[in-house]
């Protein structure tokens, strides 16, 4: 299982990687296994207004629909348009391509609160 020391994650198998005043979201690679095949992913329009730990969108795989939950607080100013044509890039690449909203942040420090990789890996061994 892959999970960055550069990120940081949500109990829910969310990540964001922080870039200024932006906040890159996605699903971790042990969430992505979890998961299966990936074959669909609804995600919010641009300009929409996200709150930490309330559902953003949701990701459908084989075995189950689950709900995708923010990370932090913000405006979504850009979505991963190329998830619509291929969701398995999740699947290969959760922490690349995979990307699936960028958030214009509203309160930075929401972010110290979050997992970062360690406590992460612990929390994956503990499911």
């Amino acid at each position: 299982m892959n999970v960055p020391a550069d990120l940081r994650y949500t109990k829910e198998h969310e990540w964001v990687r922080v870039e200024g005043n932006l906040a890159v979201v996605g699903i971790t690679d042990w969430a992505q296994g979890e998961l299966g095949d990936i074959v669909f992913v609804e995600l919010p329009e641009i300009g929409t207004e996200v709150q930490q730990e309330a559902s953003f969108g949701t990701i459908e795989a084989v075995k189950a629909v689950s709900d995708l939950f923010s990370p932090v607080s913000g405006k979504v100013i850009e979505t991963n348009s190329t998830l619509e044509d291929d969701p398995m890039s999740i699947n290969r690449d959760p922490y690349g391509d995979g990307w699936m909203i960028k958030v214009e942040l509203s309160e930075i420090a929401q972010v110290e609160g979050l997992l970062d990789s360690a406590g992460y890996k612990k929390l994956t061994e503990e499911q």
